[in-house]
C-alpha cells in the first residue's frame, strides 16, 4: 500500500521540499513522518505546496547560468579555509558543518551559497585537504576544496 505525502525538506533520492511523492506505508509512518521531513497530502494542502515552492525558488540560484557562473568561481578557487579547535592528534572537538562551510564561502569568496546545499560525503573530523559537493541547482553541482586547519 503507498500513501501520498508532502515533502517538507529536501530528502536525498526521493525529492524536494515541496514534492509529492507516494512512498510504502512503513516508510513514511516511521520515517518520514516522525523526522518531520513530510507531512500528509490532501487536497487542501495545495496552498502548502505552492508557498514552499514560492520559498524554495527565492532561496535558490535564480537561473542555471547564474549557477554555472557560481560553479566556475568556486572550483577556480583556492581552497576554502576552515579554523578549528584541534585535541592530540590533529582530530578536532566536533566536527566541521555544512554552515561552517557556508559562511567560510561567503567570507573568503563572497558566494552565498545554501548550507542545505552543502553535501560532505563523510564527517570531516581530522584537520586537512577535503572536497566537498554544492548543489547549486537541479543540474549544476561544485566541487569544492576545503582546508581545515587547527585554530590558534
Amino acid at each position: 500500500m503507498a500513501t501520498k505525502l508532502i515533502l517538507t525538506h529536501d530528502v536525498e533520492h526521493l525529492g524536494a521540499a515541496g514534492d509529492v511523492v507516494e512512498v510504502k506505508d512503513g516508510y513514511a509512518r516511521n520515517y518520514l513522518v516522525p523526522r518531520g521531513l513530510a507531512t500528509a497530502w490532501s487536497k487542501g494542502a495545495q496552498k502548502q505546496i505552492d508557498q514552499m515552492a514560492a520559498a524554495r525558488r527565492k532561496r535558490e540560484i535564480a537561473s542555471i547560468d547564474d549557477a554555472r557562473a557560481v560553479r566556475d568561481v568556486l572550483q577556480a578557487a583556492a581552497p576554502v579555509t576552515i579554523s578549528a579547535k584541534v585535541g592530540g592528534n590533529g582530530r578536532l572537538f566536533g566536527a566541521v558543518s555544512t554552515s561552517d562551510i557556508a559562511e567560510a564561502v561567503k567570507a573568503e569568496l563572497g558566494q552565498t551559497i545554501d548550507r542545505r546545499r552543502v553535501v560532505i560525503a563523510s564527517p570531516i573530523k581530522t584537520t586537512g585537504d577535503y572536497t566537498v559537493v554544492i548543489n547549486l541547482h537541479n543540474e549544476v553541482t561544485a566541487n569544492l576544496k576545503v582546508r581545515v586547519v587547527a585554530a590558534k
